[in-house]
């Protein structure tokens, strides 16, 4: 009895959900046909009256019982009618769409298979709210990833239309990235699109249409001019071929790919060996609940992140990269301002990055090609907020190789957030499957490569003669934690004697 009772309440639960769906699609078309016939009297508007008046064009959402939730998607059939009358001025409608559901009307996420092997058949990614997209997203997040915030800023101050879309002529990329069969392997790439280069060549349709597809690759060539590879010239270790360093000025001929991250959920969560559940709980509580979507749209497995992406430099022939033949020398860089850009001599960054951009230009320079990968990870994904803070416990408390690690424990937690398990994706990309030189000491970025199955055949420290004094402290921990060497490895009661500069010398 209690079974028969429980199933007839889910049964009318039901139909309840279905009449209210169907209650909602007819106020939508109601709404549709009542726009229509209406002269727009939002022409007449005063500025402070647009968003007011604009609402009751171009909401086509309803709220629940108590009014404040916005529960139905509004259809697109007004917003490019609506800008004709609005030019520039941003529109919103006056109740926010906090969050959405599966199935609810309105929602109909455009096709993705993650892992299928051409553009097409993958289906575009589409995380736009723009009013055309809201209801074919697929993705969760926002394009440009941090950056979307200082959109939201020129938005708000009426620097920029809501609703612009860029113009895409003359952006498509110089060269070719030939596609690999790790393209369509959806174990293989999971935390970028592969495909997120070439939105504007494969879905010229669906942007006509005023879907708003942005793309998440973009490549472009350029010179660069580095002051210590001018003085490798100059010192005779680099020469000027004319191809890689291409004049007497020592401008150096590169191409590069700046990507920002795209994650399919289900793969990232299987590399980092949680629960996709889970993962998608800790996203959204550790954010702030930022993307409610991450809870509420289990059907969603796409999500743009919110954080800095990763440019990759190709030194030589870009379509050398994935041939096993030719020789590949590579260095995978983690993003630290302080030493990168303004010298900082507490840790290794710059001249470790210099002496890998150094051996990538001499194997370009010698028929191999070079690649710097260089991701926006700064203070190993801490932050530089929790570096300086870092910073401060280790001068103050005595700098010293034994506690090194200790001292960003005690504020981080964590000795280091880096998690390198998704960063061999980019190599997946570029069809990268052996590294005949890797410029780097770091085991976790070794053993990430490595478990991706790509072979590196020879690991390169940064040379002694390159360490800035006060960097042997960072040095020394490293290495006695596991670093590659191909020198001493100091004992632990050894570290206690490698001290770094006192608080009271500055």
């Amino acid at each position: 009895m209690h079974d028969t009772v429980l199933d007839q309440i889910l049964q009318t639960l039901a139909e309840l959900k279905t009449s209210q769906q169907t209650l909602s699609l007819k106020v939508d078309k109601l709404q549709i046909e009542n726009h229509r016939q209406q002269s727009h009297p939002l022409l007449h508007s005063q500025p402070k009256d647009i968003h007011q008046k604009a609402h009751q064009y171009h909401s086509g959402g309803h709220s629940d019982s108590d009014g404040d939730t916005v529960v139905s998607i509004s259809p697109s059939f007004d917003a490019d009618h609506l800008s004709e009358h609005l030019g520039s001025q941003s529109v919103f409608v006056d109740k926010p769409i906090l969050t959405t559901y599966p199935d609810q009307p309105g929602a109909q996420p455009a096709h993705l298979k993650w892992g299928a092997s051409t553009p097409k058949a993958r289906g575009p990614i589409i995380v736009s709210r723009h009013p055309s997209s809201i209801g074919h997203r697929n993705a969760i997040g926002a394009y440009a990833g941090p950056y979307s915030i200082y959109r939201a800023l020129a938005v708000a101050m009426g620097d920029v239309s809501y609703d612009h879309k860029p113009n895409f002529t003359n952006t498509q990329p110089p060269i070719t990235i030939k596609q690999q069969p790790q393209w369509s392997d959806p174990t293989k790439i999971v935390a970028m699109d592969p495909f997120g280069h070439l939105p504007t060549e494969y879905f010229k349709n669906e942007l006509a249409a005023g879907e708003d597809i942005r793309p998440t690759i973009s490549i472009t060539r350029a010179h660069m001019v580095v002051p210590e590879i001018a003085n490798e010239v100059r010192d005779g270790t680099l020469r000027i071929d004319g191809n890689v360093i291409v004049n007497k000025d020592v401008e150096i001929n590169v191409h590069k790919a700046a990507i920002d991250p795209v994650w399919y959920l289900p793969g990232v969560a299987e590399r980092l060996k949680v629960d996709e559940e889970f993962l998608r709980r800790s996203l959204f509580e550790v954010t702030g609940g930022m993307y409610p979507e991450l809870m509420t749209r289990p059907d969603i497995k796409v999500f743009l992140p919110p954080i800095g992406g990763l440019t990759v430099y190709i030194f030589g022939d870009h379509e050398k990269l994935s041939d096993p033949n030719t020789r590949l020398t590579v260095r995978v860089h983690d993003e630290c301002n302080g030493s990168d850009v303004f010298g900082s001599d507490i840790c290794t960054c710059r001249p470790y990055l210099i002496y890998g951009m150094r051996e990538a230009i001499r194997e370009a320079q010698d028929g191999g090609v070079g690649l710097l990968v260089y991701f926006r990870k700064e203070g190993r994904a801490l932050g530089e907020v929790t570096k300086y803070l870092v910073y401060n416990a280790r001068k103050r408390g005595g700098d010293t190789a034994e506690t090194y690690f200790m001292r960003t424990e005690n504020i981080a937690g964590v000795k280091d957030m880096r998690f390198q398990a998704l960063m061999p994706d980019v190599f997946h990309w570029l069809g990268i499957t052996k590294i005949d030189r890797f410029m780097s000491m770091s085991n976790m970025k070794h053993d990430a490569l490595v478990d991706a199955g790509i072979k590196i055949l020879e690991r390169c420290p940064i040379p002694d003669e390159l360490i800035p004094k006060d960097s042997k402290v960072e040095m020394d921990a490293k290495i006695a934690a596991g670093y590659f060497t191909t020198g001493h490895i100091p004992r632990q009661e050894e570290l206690c004697q490698t001290v770094g500069r006192g608080w009271e010398s500055f």
